[in-house]
């Protein structure tokens, strides 16, 4: 296996980081396999979506009113609401898995390989690159 950590910024407020290029780099001439990505953070996820087309935008917002950041949580620590930051890893998960091909990550043409970070509270995250192969 070989592993790579990112250290990525997202800032104050929610935000999606698109990692896709990172990953890219990383697998660049590994042959076939598995890229694993993972966010050892409890209020952080990743997903694979189209990005630069508002969807970005839209997650955010549709988090938001999935997840109010009012008082209705029973986890209380830190900013309004940041017991809902806790509860979306349970709806974007803190990992994925995408398949590699001759190096090269077998995404669609229109997916790319997204953090999402809903905590301003924590601007800074760690990602894992992990690429497993049976060589």
């Amino acid at each position: 296996m070989k592993t790579k950590t990112l250290t990525v910024t997202t800032g104050s407020e929610a935000a999606t980081v698109d990692l896709t290029s990172e990953a890219a780099s990383f697998v660049a001439g590994l042959g076939d396999g598995l890229l694993n990505v993972f966010v050892p953070h409890a209020t952080a996820g990743l997903a694979i979506f189209e990005t630069g087309a508002g969807s970005d935008q839209d997650l955010i917002e549709h988090l938001g009113t999935l997840f109010p950041r009012d008082d209705r949580w029973q986890h209380i620590h830190g900013s309004a609401g940041h017991g809902a930051d806790h509860v979306m890893p349970a709806i974007i998960a803190p990992s994925i898995s995408i398949p590699v091909l001759d190096g090269a990550l077998q995404l669609g043409t229109w997916q790319s390989i997204v953090l999402v970070d809903p905590n301003g509270d924590n601007p800074t995250r760690q990602v894992r690159l992990s690429f497993l192969t049976s060589d």
